[in-house]
């Protein structure tokens, strides 16, 4: 926090709290102590990296490695060059050399386990994680990136463990409070969650995403008095970007529960601005990804290749845009007993990111067009790679598990050539009603296209357009749900998706809300309520204001739920 922060926060009588970033930043501080490197070139280069300059710190590195081609100190420094250039995957082995070489570099080990952890290898992750902790048991960064993991595996006991250690530790930390707040929710501890809540905005009155985070609990309500407190906040000049941000998105939902319509489309409008100032979001890049798709994924393309791919059926991916009904879908399917519910899983797209980085060049292509030229052995090799990084998720003596990762409609293509037996599932709801409950919300992660009305028409147009294509060309492939159906006549529609994936009807799907399995999705305390349709026409409160949404759209909203005709894909 910088000085003049303090004296602000001083001034109006406030707690001077240690920010998140401040904890993190020591704690790395004092690992970084331990490493400081004799040479001076390799001085030279940490201090490089300290300014954020990976480029020149790897031109001195990589001299210095050509005459010393097994320091363990350069090339641990060279790993974080690689680390601030996102790539993870040539990290990943300079990083396992260096703890061979040296087992007792904290750092280096932490990094490791960081990486582990984004390339989709959590269990090894967690192995280096819990030797960290027997050392240092109170550090923030491993507490913190521990209960990552432990809730990316399904141990959320675990995971809220670490959270309410990290509070324990740093009691003035509301960033922690929040988190705490977060994991105790995704446990469904909702009392809880509201105190921890509570309690990082009494620590930081300004803290815009502990208002939002009790915003986005179902059914909660904001009192007068915290209403007043929140618009106090926004007339402050000092408060961050950021948190008018999160207010004006609090201040959206609670104006809304008060049938404050134009209000409440206000502060939803504000946040959303805020937020679109600060993503670096291409509008045009779903569209060409459709046209590739489109171009590439011809009915002769896909027959030519019938019978490829691993061929085991135990996935069923459940895909579609954000806010259309998908956890509740996971949630029903996730209380059948053949079937186990896992989360939004990183493993497809990570795979399209390898291909698309590691085997793509060698055809001097991209993805998808790179498809075309894999074989039959590397596509069923693909297959049995997801199924081998997902094994761990799932519940043993449940044959079936759910991936509800919704943008997995990116690769469709991808999903029938390497699991052609798979399940698809689409779920599909209203175009204004999805939408706008994208507009209301803050994602954390993904949905970059959120934050405009015509950006959200757009890429629903296109999502709608590319899996019209699919429907084409693997007719009968795909089971659309449309989540008004499924509200409306829940048994009908529930018996329908069990037939899709051969599995025998179960009356405990239509019991889901019984289903106490944790969640991390923003959809997690709805569908731990039995089925209600009170959000099918909420859009038509804020209708007044939706016209650009509906420009966008086009044809698509007006032929709902079919799909409009599109043109066919002309070939580059």
């Amino acid at each position: 926090m910088s000085a003049l922060a303090n004296q602000q926060n001083l001034a109006i009588g406030a707690s001077v709290e240690p920010s998140t970033e401040q904890i993190f930043h020591r704690a790395a501080a004092g690992l970084r102590s331990r490493r400081r490197p004799r040479h001076p070139k390799l001085r030279e280069a940490m201090e490089l990296l300290d300014r954020k300059e990976p480029h020149d710190a790897e031109r001195i590195l990589a001299k210095f490695l050509e005459k010393h081609p097994g320091d363990t100190g350069a090339l641990d420094l060279m790993a974080e060059v690689a680390l601030q250039m996102g790539q993870t995957e040539r990290a990943e082995p300079l990083l396992a050399q260096c703890i061979e070489n040296a087992p007792a570099l904290a750092i280096t080990r932490y990094h490791y386990a960081s990486t582990l952890f984004q390339r989709n290898k959590s269990l090894q992750a967690l192995a280096h994680l819990e030797q960290l902790l027997r050392e240092d048991s109170d550090n923030a960064l491993y507490l913190d990136l521990n209960a990552l993991i432990l809730s990316a595996i399904g141990r959320h006991g675990e995971s809220v463990a670490c959270c309410r250690r990290l509070a324990e530790v740093y009691p003035d930390s509301p960033e922690i409070w929040v988190k705490y707040g977060w994991s105790l929710r995704s446990m469904g501890q909702r009392e809880q969650a509201v105190l921890a809540l509570r309690k990082a905005i009494e620590l930081r009155p300004s803290y815009g995403e502990a208002h939002w985070s009790l915003a986005d609990m179902k059914a909660f309500e904001f009192s007068d008095e915290e209403i007043r407190a929140m618009e106090c906040q926004l007339a402050r000049p000092e408060v961050s970007g950021e948190d008018r941000m999160y207010l004006h998105f609090a201040l959206g939902t609670a104006y809304g529960g008060r049938k404050l319509y134009a209000k409440s489309f206000e502060n939803y409008a504000r946040a959303n601005a805020i937020k679109r100032l600060t993503l670096d979001y291409d509008p045009g890049w779903l569209a060409r990804h459709v046209a590739k798709c489109k171009t590439l994924f011809t009915r002769d393309f896909l027959q030519a290749r019938t019978g490829t791919g691993c061929p085991s059926s135990d996935p069923i991916f459940i895909i579609g845009m954000q806010r259309a009904g998908s956890t509740l879908v996971e949630q029903i399917l996730a209380s059948h007993p053949a079937i186990a519910g896992t989360a939004e899983l990183p493993d497809l797209s990570l795979l399209a990111e390898h291909i698309g980085e590691k085997i793509a060049p060698q055809y001097r292509s991209d993805y998808p067009g790179v498809l075309s030229h894999i074989d039959a052995g590397l596509l069923r090799e693909l297959g049995e790679r997801y199924i081998e990084t997902t094994r761990f998720r799932r519940t043993p003596g449940r044959p079936h598990f759910t991936d509800k990762m919704p943008y997995n409609f990116l690769h469709v293509g991808l999903i029938h050539l390497i699991l052609p037996n798979a399940k698809i599932i689409d779920v599909r709801r209203h175009p204004l009603a999805c939408c706008f409950s994208n507009f209301s919300i803050n994602f954390k992660y993904g949905a970059l296209f959120a934050y405009r009305l015509a950006e959200l028409g757009h890429a629903y147009a296109d999502y709608v357009e590319l899996m019209a294509h699919f429907d084409a060309v693997l007719p009968g492939r795909m089971l659309r749900v449309f989540y008004e159906d499924l509200v409306r006549n829940p048994e009908a529609e529930v018996r329908r998706v069990l037939a899709h994936t051969g599995l025998p009807f179960d009356e405990a799907c239509l019991r889901f809300h019984e289903n106490r399995r944790t969640m991390d999705s923003v959809s997690s305390e709805q569908v731990r309520r039995p089925i209600s349709t009170d959000a099918v026409d909420t859009w038509r409160n804020y209708e007044p204001w939706l016209g650009s949404l509906k420009s966008a759209l086009g044809p698509v909203l007006e032929a709902y739920p079919d799909a409009p005709s599109f043109a066919p894909a002309r070939p580059e």
